[in-house]
């Protein structure tokens, strides 16, 4: 039986932060320029949509060198929009910076791009004609229209020039806790701060996005993305509340149980993060188990074999556990964590 009321009295010790207080009016359409389209190669949405936001900044219409490092495995079905500012902050010359935030909406993504910075939003996707089931997907977000009720987006996937109403993005921006990436100069990184308020503190934008979906888990107790949500804004309070990861693995418990799309963990990792953090070792090698057996590139995703890893070494299992921590950088060498993991690991015993 799931705690939910323990978890919904919880919630309420949260305050809600505020965002957007005193910004000024925006214009009805705005529509930014100078993006190049770059189709993606096999499995490469990130790279690319990543790639097309910083041809705004004069970088090649090139996918590949971003590729090569976020995803040295071609196979590797996910890039984590962590990793890819990752990318932007750490590998690329200049003064091109990037940042992530949760918890965003539709006037935050207006007032971004109507003072041309350009966004990356992660949302779910089934794209007519193919329908292949849920997956995730980047979008590079360039421009609005109020009259039309729709962005106008970069889409690696379907074209350049894509429109899509408000009411998509804010049904399938849910679905990944309505995280964004925003592009911008170093120069101009007070102007993005000050765009975001409250939300470019991440305590205060996690608390944001928590309580979002706070009110979306009352308002329908039966929407897993808002139960699955809540998890992954309290695994980023983990510093925060010493009990945030047992709410977190509550929550997490309650999306599975109200169903989620079973490509959900190629994405989100949170109930890994949160399973191990309260001793729940075995339900991370369960569910690590059920991803691997699954068809496509399930197999090829690291942070999968970095959790398992984790959750054998809790359990003694040294040996199982390198292994898992080798495995993941064998599908991605600069997955930081797993090569922290593996040089402890060998370090303990003497290697």
């Amino acid at each position: 039986m799931f705690r939910i009321g323990v978890l919904l009295l919880a919630l309420l010790l949260f305050p809600a932060a505020a965002f957007g207080q005193g910004a000024p009016a925006l214009p009805p359409a705005y529509q930014m320029t100078g993006f190049k389209h770059i189709p993606q190669m096999w499995n490469n949405c990130g790279p690319a949509t990543l790639t097309m936001g910083l041809t705004y900044f004069g970088v090649a219409a090139d996918q590949r060198p971003a590729a090569s490092w976020l995803k040295p495995n071609p196979e590797d079905g996910n890039v984590t929009p962590w990793q890819m500012v990752e990318y932007v902050n750490t590998q690329l010359p200049g003064t091109t910076r990037a940042l992530v935030r949760a918890g965003g909406d539709l006037t935050l993504l207006k007032t971004l791009i109507a003072n041309n910075f350009p966004v990356i939003i992660e949302a779910g996707y089934d794209p007519e004609p193919q329908r292949l089931g849920w997956m995730g997907h980047y979008l590079l977000v360039m421009g609005y229209d109020d009259a039309a009720q729709q962005f106008l987006t970069q889409d690696s996937y379907l074209g350049p020039n894509q429109p899509y109403s408000y009411a998509h993005i804010e049904q399938f921006w849910h679905h990944f806790n309505n995280t964004y990436i925003v592009l911008y100069d170093f120069s101009r990184e007070a102007e993005v701060l000050a765009l975001l308020g409250d939300q470019a503190d991440v305590i205060q934008n996690a608390l944001h996005a928590l309580e979002i979906n706070r009110q979306r888990a009352l308002a329908n107790p039966n929407d897993a993305f808002a139960w699955f949500n809540l998890g992954t804004n309290y695994v980023a309070l983990a510093g925060y509340d010493p009990k945030a990861y047992e709410y977190a693995a509550v929550a997490y418990d309650q999306a599975r149980a109200v169903g989620l799309p079973w490509r959900m963990m190629w994405y989100q990792f949170g109930p890994y993060e949160a399973y191990n953090a309260v001793g729940r070792y075995q339900d991370v090698l369960d569910l690590a188990r059920v991803l691997l057996n699954e068809p496509g590139t399930s197999q090829y995703i690291e942070e999968t074999y970095y959790y398992a890893g984790i959750a054998r070494e809790k359990l003694g299992d040294r040996d199982r556990a390198l292994a898992n921590y080798l495995a993941a950088l064998e599908n991605n060498k600069n997955f930081a964590p797993a090569r922290e993991a593996r040089d402890r690991l060998q370090g303990t015993a003497g290697g």
